[in-house]
């Protein structure tokens, strides 16, 4: 199962963000988490169907209405086995 590592920078803390991203992932049936990182950037970990992930990035670079996203870096890391979807 694919799994990715995502980086979100911009603002993208104290306006929703993580919210936005559990929602979008709970939605698509993804696995994983999202937490703010200490340079302002968010992490977000998901596991799950390549469409579903790819769905996802699309959204992560749109954000929430508050948000304004400047950048997202992905990489692909080793599958987890998460269950659920929680914000860290």
């Amino acid at each position: 199962m694919p799994a990715y590592r995502f980086v979100v920078s911009g603002r993208v803390q104290g306006v929703g963000y993580r919210y936005f991203v559990l929602r979008a992932a709970a939605t698509l049936g993804l696995r994983g988490f999202a937490r703010n990182q200490p340079d302002g950037s968010v992490e977000v970990v998901a596991e799950g169907g390549a469409e579903a992930l790819a769905d996802l990035e699309a959204r992560l670079r749109e954000g929430p209405a508050f948000a304004a996203v400047e950048d997202v870096a992905r990489e692909v890391i080793a599958e987890r086995g998460s269950s659920g979807f929680h914000v860290r």
